[in-house]
């Protein structure tokens, strides 16, 4: 502080500045008896770090409350540091200035005054008197005697001693600076902030010029800081409330977003049944409602290629039946016909003429082979139009393939493992479907012997049919139940029609079974049925997919 007045008839002048601003220089940091706090930022544990990193937020509707959330309480929580900064740093600047200014006007007209031999009691006086100032702070005078030594007034002596004044706040006080052209004045007028058991207080000191006593002031900050604290808690409610309020908003803005994200999937699961006529009602021109109308035309074009499709598909069904019972009539005739001329081929008179006896048999054996045909292709119409339905009765298992092997005469070809008294309820007919396939197939490509065996796993029923042959190649396994697949291209004709397999696994599956190939280790070809023994459960299953079925296209 500035030297800038002096008392007339005392000589002696406080170093003071007309501007309070500028009349006062605080501590360097590093000289604060106090510091400020600061935040020490601490990494998290590793393990910590790895359970926040692999948190995922699989709802979209929690992502956005919290993502609403965080932007509302970044915002918030710095709207209220920043405006908590500005109103401590001016509640703060506000008390000191005026405690300051104060001091430094009573140091003036007061301090100033005393004589140059001044008394304990004139000391003890005047430190009274500034402590009775508006600003109510404590004072503490100290004077140098001219004998040595050091005189001490108190304003209050159990709050302020000189004890309670920073070492670095009296010696920069009682320092004197060199005089040049920016400073006009060797004693300046210095603070400190200063905590006291938690209570923040203002420290001041000034030295009068001329020898004149050196004076320090005691400011409590209590008021301010319970001001303070009292805005601080107000701006953390602040900020809670608007954390709640986003929350809200985001729960709002959500379930707006949301609806029809939750009615797109709704309609998109309702199409993956078959529910092609599903649609959604399109509001708004919004990125939503583009998305709504983009489903709608994808859900029509494919309605109408699937109608397209199936039309074609039943089309293509109803030819084949068509054809098949068309082909029925000329086919009976022609089995007749055929009939008589094996008849008469295997008569004892052979009245047919050597000659076209090899014309007479391949005539024979095509009738019936085309014969078979049809008739498969009837039944896996059947299959495809959904109308095959099972005829259900408890039998013998080993008595049914005993009956399926003796009506083809494979008695001496065929090796049967199976107990008597395996009672399962199925289709009779469909099982000899099956069996005579797998095993003709078996001694067609494997060759006799052919090992059939039952057993019983859990509530299934297993008949595996293992031929002794080369074995299914690994390129064919895949395929050995399509539909008119040929192992091999150089013979693309053969005896059987090329739907014998095919037409197994479909009378498996209404069954609720399935059959498997597979090559096995000791050698040759294993085809497995598994058939549950409750057929009256696979029938309802089955009806149940087909009314789901239906169901899912109307």
């Amino acid at each position: 502080m500035r030297a800038a007045a002096a008392r007339q008839g005392r000589g002696r002048a406080l170093v003071a500045d007309p501007d309070p601003y500028g009349a006062r220089r605080r501590l360097p940091a590093g000289h604060a008896s106090v510091t400020k706090p600061h935040d020490k930022l601490r990494g998290l544990p590793a393990a910590r770090k790895a359970i926040l990193a692999g948190l995922r937020f699989t709802s979209l509707r929690l992502r956005l409350v919290v993502v609403f959330g965080l932007v509302a309480l970044t915002a918030a929580v710095s709207a209220s540091g920043i405006a908590y900064w500005l109103n401590r740093e001016a509640v703060l600047t506000r008390a000191q200035d005026a405690a300051l200014k104060d001091f430094r006007q009573q140091m003036q007209n007061r301090a100033g005054a005393l004589p140059a031999d001044v008394s304990q009691a004139e000391l003890q006086a005047t430190a009274e008197q500034m402590a009775n100032s508006s600003q109510r702070y404590s004072v503490l005078l100290v004077a140098e005697k001219k004998g040595g030594g050091q005189l001490v007034g108190y304003s209050d002596l159990d709050a302020f001693t000189l004890a309670k004044v920073p070492a670095s706040l009296q010696k920069a006080v009682n320092k004197k600076q060199p005089l040049t052209s920016g400073n006009k004045s060797p004693y300046h007028l210095y603070w400190q902030r200063t905590a006291d058991h938690g209570t923040p207080h203002l420290v001041g000191g000034a030295k009068v010029i001329g020898g004149g006593p050196t004076g320090y002031m005691l400011k409590s900050l209590e008021p301010e800081a319970k001001d303070l604290s009292s805005l601080g808690w107000s701006l953390a409610i602040a900020t809670g409330l608007a954390l709640i309020g986003s929350a809200l908003l985001a729960q709002a803005a959500a379930t707006t977003v949301l609806k029809p994200v939750h009615r797109l999937g709704v309609a998109a699961r309702r199409l993956g049944e078959g529910k092609l006529d599903t649609r959604l009602r399109v509001s708004g021109t919004d990125e939503l409602a583009d998305l709504s109308r983009t489903f709608n035309r994808t859900a029509a074009n494919l309605e109408k290629k699937v109608a397209d499709m199936s039309a074609r598909d039943e089309a293509s069904r109803r030819f084949v039946a068509d054809m098949s019972h068309e082909l029925r009539t000329p086919l009976t005739a022609i089995t007749a016909v055929t009939e008589v001329l094996e008849e008469e081929l295997d008569a004892e008179t052979g009245s047919v003429d050597p000659m076209i006896e090899p014309a007479v048999r391949l005539v024979v054996s095509e009738t019936r082979r085309l014969n078979d045909l049809v008739e498969n292709l009837m039944e896996v119409t059947r299959f495809d139009a959904g109308t095959a339905r099972l005829v259900l009765d408890d039998v013998d298992i080993a008595d049914q393939i005993t009956a399926c092997i003796d009506a083809r005469a494979w008695l001496d070809a065929v090796e049967l493992d199976a107990e008597r008294g395996i009672m399962v309820r199925l289709d009779p007919r469909r099982l000899d479907v099956i069996l005579a396939n797998l095993i003709g197939n078996a001694l067609k490509h494997g060759g006799s012997p052919v090992e059939v065996s039952v057993r019983l796993e859990d509530a299934q029923l297993v008949i595996a049919v293992r031929d002794h042959g080369p074995g299914i190649p690994e390129d064919v396994l895949p395929h050995v139940f399509d539909r008119f697949y040929k192992a091999s291209a150089s013979r693309p004709r053969s005896e059987g029609s090329g739907l014998g397999l095919s037409i197994a696994l479909e009378n498996a599956h209404i069954h609720g079974g399935e059959i498997t190939a597979a090559n096995s280790p000791e050698g040759g070809a294993v085809f497995t049925l598994w058939l549950p023994r409750d057929g009256e459960r696979a029938e309802d299953e089955a009806g149940d997919e087909d009314g789901r079925t239906e169901g899912g296209q109307a």
